[in-house]
Order: C-alpha cells, then structure tokens, then sequence
C-alpha cells in the first residue's frame, strides 16, 4: 500500500476508532459526555463521512486531506478541553450537561456533566488530552501523507 493509500485508510481508522473509543467509555463505563466532548466528536463524524468519499469521488487526495483537517480540528478542541480541566485556563461559562439518560420528569435529581473536571485520566492526561495527542499527531500525518506525491 502507497503513503496516499495508508492515508485515506487513516482517515477513516483514526476517526472511528476516537468515536468507538469515546461510546465504550460512555456506556461500558458510565461517562457520560460533558458539551465539550460531544463537541469533540462533531469533526470525527465529518471526517468520517469526508474520509468516505475519498473512496468515491475525485480527487481522493483532496477529500482525504480535508478529513485529516477534520481530526485536527477535534484534537485541537480536546486541548482547548484538556486546559479547561487542568485549569490552566478559563471554560466556556455554563459549560454542562445532563447525561442522555435523565428522565425528564425528575431532571432536578439528574447530575451535572461539568466540562472543567476530568472524570477519568491515565498517566495525568484525561480523555480529552489523549484526543488531542492522537488526532493532532494522526491528522497532521493525513495530511502530510494525502500531499505527498512519488
């Protein structure tokens, strides 16, 4: 497989993966979303659909690059969220949420999904931090490899 191929291949994988990764923590492991998490998965989702008509529509390179840019752009909004949660600066005011699972009827029992606390980490980084790392690393070499021609 050519750098172009492994590219658009990425393209797909890297997005994917991300999202997978964000619903099993979701529902595997009762972490529900805060705002700006779900507006981490925003880009995911369009590059996944842009990274799929780099395997219809010419010119593919192009396609895969904007995916690429796509993942950037959740990775960059992961370390604007990362930040947030370490408090090295300012969130957005009245960044919460409720989980999707709330009734309704007692919203007033429902917890606040709070975007400036980590509610898991690994090694000190929280969810968001590991987007940012995977897709401003993986995204960069999409492009990088989407432009680069033999």
């Amino acid at each position: 497989m050519n750098s172009f191929g492994k590219a658009r291949l990425l393209a797909v994988l890297v997005p994917a993966a991300l999202l997978g990764g964000a619903y099993i923590a979701q529902y595997g492991f009762g972490l529900p979303p805060c705002e700006m998490c779900w507006w981490q998965r925003y880009p995911h989702f369009a590059a996944l659909g842009i990274a799929g008509l780099a395997f219809v529509i010419q010119p593919a390179r192009v396609w895969t690059a904007l995916a690429g840019l796509a993942i950037i752009t959740s990775g960059l909004i992961g370390g604007f969220h990362a930040g947030v949660e370490y408090g090295w600066w300012e969130g957005i005011t009245g960044c919460s949420t409720l989980p999707s699972s709330v009734d309704v009827m007692n919203i007033s029992a429902a917890p606040l999904i709070r975007c400036d606390v980590a509610p898991w980490t690994l090694f000190g980084i929280s969810l968001a931090g590991f987007n940012f790392l995977i897709s401003c690393t993986a995204g960069a070499a999409i492009v990088a490899l989407a432009a680069y021609r033999r």
